[in-house]
């Protein structure tokens, strides 16, 4: 099977993108994961553009695993610059499964995303139980076994959940991030952060994706930790969330709305044989 596929990256969180609004093409879970995996193609996660009649296209987000994601930051950002090529348009609106999201492309491959109202109620996150989301009390291990026990939980489309810690060099995510993606706690798992406050204006982290693993880059991540470390007055509303390959620009409004703003990269035409 000869499949045509594009590829893109928001600061390395790249993706493997098929347009479903010309060629339709269905794939497997085994297949999704085939094409993810870094043997072969190799990405984070898979996208669907589909034909919409009200909106510019409707996503579908699949991650590494083969399982469904109802939200991608990056993703949509990314997907968004795609149908601006094609519609020479500064405005894309997608739907998505966590809802309406609207881009604006601001020119130099920087993309602008608003992601709607974080979610912080324990069934809209969800949790398992009824329990203070700003500090779920779970403890995690600096590199020394030096416990650090908070944990803070809100859902921006997907489950996040945040640790602040004072230097991201003291832990080992990929130690870390198994073990919390799974935790009971979550009864759809989640998404790991660890998060280093540098200033009132940056933060730097590091991302356990759910259903991916360790990624360069995330963009709910950043949304979610953005909103955490300022509601809990460690920044301002507007916060350069720093990877490995470059910062996304979080910024919350008067009505708690979020947005995300980054860089993407240009668009690959791949053949992909599977």
């Amino acid at each position: 099977m000869n499949l045509k596929a594009y590829k893109m990256d928001g600061l390395g969180n790249d993706f493997v993108i098929f347009d479903n609004r010309k060629r339709m093409t269905q794939l497997n879970k085994n297949e999704i994961i085939k094409i993810a995996d870094r043997n072969f193609i190799g990405c984070d996660q898979i996208i669907f553009i589909n034909k919409s009649n009200e909106y510019d296209a409707e996503l579908d987000f699949y991650n590494s695993d083969g399982g469904r994601s109802s939200a991608c930051g990056n993703g949509t950002r990314c997907t968004a610059y795609f149908i601006s090529k094609e519609k020479k348009t500064k405005e894309i609106i997608f739907k998505t499964q966590s809802g309406v999201l609207k881009s604006n492309i601001l020119g130099n491959n920087i993309v602008e995303t608003n992601i709607g109202i974080p979610k912080f109620g324990w069934k809209e996150i969800p949790l398992s139980k009824e329990i203070d989301n700003t500090n779920l009390a779970i403890t995690i291990l600096d590199q020394d076994g030096i416990g650090l026990t908070g944990g803070y939980a809100l859902s921006v489309g997907n489950p996040h959940l945040i640790f602040f810690i004072n230097k991201l060099e003291n832990y080992d995510l990929l130690k870390i991030g198994p073990d919390l993606e799974k935790h009971s706690m979550f009864p759809k798992k989640c998404n790991v952060t660890l998060a280093e406050i540098e200033s009132k204006k940056s933060i730097k982290v590091k991302v356990w994706e759910r259903g991916v693993g360790i990624t360069k880059a995330c963009g709910t991540a950043a949304c979610a930790t953005g909103v955490a470390a300022y509601k809990k007055k460690m920044t301002q509303n507007i916060v350069d969330i720093q990877f490995e390959l470059g910062a996304i620009t979080v910024s919350i409004d008067k009505n708690n709305s979020v947005n995300m703003k980054g860089k993407v990269s240009e668009i690959k035409e791949i053949d992909i044989n599977i």
